[in-house]
């Protein structure tokens, strides 16, 4: 089985692409979807004892929680000790799921991949990627942010040029989604014929 690992900056179409993959079949494992379940239920009586009064009705309140550890990078190591474990759990869920299907591929749907080190655990990346013009009149066009708030997450990411340079595919969404179905069924006969490369 090989695992692509899929990223963009935000407004790049990831999302869109991540869902077209699973309508050609692949298996995706939404990193983001995956945090917010654990947020839902499992996750949330220890985030509780370790921040409390940041849930509710056994849920974590994603604002409260942000707000209490967005300053402070020691309240951000801690919740990442309490979240990684569970998501490394729900992975291999996953991965042990797609095996017993057969799945010749599967897909890591993982915003901050590069940022995170996470290339090294999958066997090609495909980046997403469009216009910086296109990013932004989509992110804008959402009506959640304003342009300092885009600009602020932008600076944190990886610029797009380098991720582009650092992946084994590009997905350009600039033209619709077509030439991205075309792209993707490109992409999965070329990444059966590669090497596996995880660590």
């Amino acid at each position: 089985m090989r695992i692509l690992g899929l990223t963009g900056s935000i407004g790049m179409g990831k999302s869109t692409t991540a869902k077209l993959f699973a309508e050609a079949g692949v298996p995706v494992y939404d990193a983001d979807a995956a945090v917010h379940q654990l947020y839902e239920g499992e996750a949330a009586p220890a985030i509780e004892a370790a921040f409390p009064g940041t849930t509710a009705h056994g849920r974590v309140d994603r604002q409260k929680l942000s707000a209490r550890v967005v300053h402070d990078p020691a309240a951000i190591k801690q919740l990442e000790q309490i979240v990684h474990p569970m998501l490394g759990a729900s992975r291999q869920k996953f991965f042990a799921d797609a095996e017993a299907a057969k799945a010749p591929v599967v897909v890591l749907d993982i915003p901050l991949l590069f940022e995170t080190g996470g290339e090294k655990r999958v066997d090609a990346v495909v980046v997403v990627s469009t216009s910086p013009e296109l990013q932004r009149e989509r992110v804008l066009a959402r009506g959640t942010m304003d342009e300092a708030k885009l600009e602020a997450i932008i600076a944190k990411q990886m610029p797009d040029a380098e991720k582009r340079k650092r992946a084994d595919f590009v997905v350009d969404t600039s033209h619709g989604l077509e030439p991205v179905r075309a792209q993707i069924t490109h992409i999965l006969a070329e990444v059966v014929k590669m090497p596996q490369r995880r660590a």
